[in-house]
């Protein structure tokens, strides 16, 4: 080889893919690389091109834009182009502009063909490039049972239901007969159901779902209290029980039952049960952990049990990261179990203190909020008081339950926010009125410093007392918000100030706090600001869901976005929270205190180039606020 061929073939040794092939390989490749110059604002190539070689860039800077002329990606020295082109037609399918003076190695179609046919890694990397983070994510995905399994999967057997003409005494003896712990109440309006109705033999087309009794309800609602059994079952089912369509995946149960502590989930299709769901169905599933942690907490007697759970918890998150659960499972499980401390706290706390002397709304803010919760959190609280509450009669009552359920939920792991907003601030405890006008003036006079220390409060869900009172603030926040452009600007302008940690030409820029030099901060610089973009393109199109990922749903639905983009965030979001929650899960293996900071060189190659790729995303995503907010960029 000739000293420049050595030079070549060095320089490639360093980066991907190049740098996974054999050296005898590479220095082959050096020996048929045509080395160009381009000078800067020159065309490298031009769309429907025709093009024969791979282009490596040794020195420079190079733009590849989309065909309609929007800026694609940014690379620099190292990196590859025209990969994409060669594969799918030898037309150039994203044009490329040298925006400094560049020198680029060229290698000849023939070989790049050859490498891609005798080396997978080489052929991996460059056929998923077009849509590498959307094929990390899809790949991720596939690989949990929960996320591709319907709830139809799971059930086991068609209902078993009974009119709400039935008597108790029948009811039981028709679960008896079925052996079944859970039977379906139908509104027939006709003719009623038959004694060995099911959804194969009922002629009654215009039933609909009533009510469902359990062998708990039994128990707990007519043996114990002496119920007559000729009696009505209408008067001991549960009313309009929570269902899910048979459209929904396996998770969705999961994550449902946890919620609502639900041991049977009627399945729906077209508003007609097509089974119901109880927790032995879905046991073999990874929820299980989380579902015996929920119930777990609520037989706990005192704080100190609680607090005694934390292992146990991280156990639980562990375990849903070993067995492939998202982001979206993950944070939803762990939400749930935030909240189900919360109330256990919340019962425990009105014991001690006696009943509360006021309807009131226990409200969970920020992640928790959203169900994106993870094991390296902070509590965020508030509460909903009712409008006849007065500082002076109510005031010492609900402080110190404030300060039970705060102290408790840090004896457990929820440490309190540095931001102090929690209950146990007079100002975070108002009356229904007063958190109304509270959201009216945040959204008819935005301040944009104001508005950034109580964005959290516009991720709001009531955990405890008078939920619909957390709903309906929510559904009054979403009306209003959505014809406010100032207010919808100025949270704009906010969520552009935690930008990702990208330099120039898309190399990591790590922190600089000495604390945690050299590292990444994945909720700082990534999950926090997505969620802050999203959270404004969802107040904007008047969606009344907290999630992320549900937003996105809605915000996509409104077609505010283009084409394309709520994917991306979608999936960008997933490959940054699943970084950070597997390293999470591997700190508390190792007995480390879980962080959200990581350093870029302990991650694989695939997630270096992967969250590259999301942190583009998300860049292109905060440019585009500019665009559609047009006063959040002044």
């Amino acid at each position: 080889m000739q000293a420049e061929q050595v030079e070549i073939a060095g320089f490639l040794k360093q980066y991907p893919p190049f740098d996974e092939l054999p050296d005898t390989e590479v220095d082959q490749v050096a020996c048929q690389v045509e080395i160009s110059y381009y000078r800067a604002g020159s065309d490298i190539f031009q769309f429907g091109d025709e093009i024969h070689d791979l282009a490596v860039i040794r020195s420079g800077a190079v733009e590849i834009y989309r065909r309609n002329g929007a800026l694609y990606n940014r690379l620099s020295e190292g990196e590859i182009f025209g990969q994409l082109s060669l594969l799918m037609s030898q037309r150039v399918r994203l044009p490329a502009r040298a925006i400094e003076d560049t020198l680029l190695y060229f290698i000849p179609e023939s070989v790049f063909m050859s490498l891609c046919e005798r080396y997978d890694s080489f052929a991996y990397f460059v056929e998923v490039d077009d849509n590498m983070l959307h094929q990390a994510v899809v790949n991720k995905q596939e690989k949990s049972d929960l996320m591709v399994s319907k709830v139809t999967a799971l059930i086991s057997r068609l209902p078993v239901m009974a009119d709400t003409s039935a008597t108790i005494r029948e009811v039981a003896q028709k679960m008896t007969a079925a052996g079944v712990s859970s039977l379906l109440i139908m509104d027939c309006p006709r003719d009623g159901l038959n004694e060995a109705a099911t959804m194969e033999t009922d002629q009654c087309a215009e039933m609909t779902l009533a009510g469902i009794i359990t062998d708990r309800d039994l128990r707990t609602r007519v043996v114990a209290p002496g119920l007559d059994l000729e009696a009505s079952v209408t008067d001991v089912m549960t009313v309009d029980p929570i269902t899910l369509d048979v459209d929904a995946y396996a998770f969705e149960a999961m994550l449902t039952m946890l919620r609502y502590n639900l041991h049977h989930l009627p399945i729906l299709e077209d508003d007609r049960p097509v089974g119901v769901l109880a927790t032995s169905d879905i046991i073999r599933y990874e929820s299980q952990s989380s579902l015996y942690m929920v119930s777990t907490i609520l037989r706990q007697t005192s704080v100190t049990e609680l607090a005694q759970l934390q292992p146990q918890i991280n156990a639980c998150f562990v375990r849903m990261v070993g067995e492939g659960a998202n982001s979206h499972m993950i944070g939803s499980a762990m939400s749930v179990i935030g909240r189900t401390f919360k109330q256990r706290l919340l019962e425990l706390g009105e014991a001690t203190l006696g009943p509360a002397p006021l309807p009131y709304c226990f409200l969970a803010l920020g992640s928790m909020a959203r169900d994106e919760q993870l094991v390296v959190t902070d509590q965020d609280n508030a509460l909903i008081l009712d409008n006849r509450y007065l500082p002076a009669l109510h005031g010492e009552y609900f402080q110190q339950l404030a300060a039970f359920v705060s102290d408790g939920l840090d004896r457990c792991g929820y440490t309190y926010c540095t931001g102090n907003i929690m209950a146990t601030n007079p100002e975070w405890r108002k009356t229904r009125q007063e958190w109304q006008q509270t959201f009216a003036d945040w959204i008819d006079n935005p301040n944009p410093e104001a508005l950034l220390n109580c964005s959290i409060f516009f991720d709001l869900d009531g955990v405890w007392g008078k939920l619909d009172w957390a709903a309906q603030l929510n559904s009054f926040i979403a009306l209003k918000a959505r014809h406010s452009p100032r207010f919808l600007a100025s949270l704009a302008r906010n969520a552009l100030n935690r930008t990702p940690p990208l330099g120039f030409f898309k190399d990591f820029v790590m922190e600089q706090d000495g604390q945690h030099g050299s590292s990444i901060n994945l909720k700082r610089r990534g999950t926090a600001p997505l969620t802050d973009l999203i959270r404004v393109h969802s107040l904007a199109v008047g969606a009344k869901v907290q999630n992320s990922f549900e937003r996105l749903d809605d915000v996509a639905d409104a077609g505010i976005l283009p084409p394309g983009i709520a994917t991306d965030l979608r999936d960008a979001l997933e490959f940054i929270s699943m970084v950070r929650i597997r390293h999470q899960a591997a700190d508390v293996e190792a007995g480390r205190t879980p962080s959200n900071n990581i350093k870029p060189e302990m991650l694989t190659d695939f997630d270096r180039r992967n969250l590259k790729e999301a942190f583009k995303v998300l860049s292109n995503s905060q440019r585009f606020l500019k665009f559609r907010y047009p006063m959040a960029g002044r």
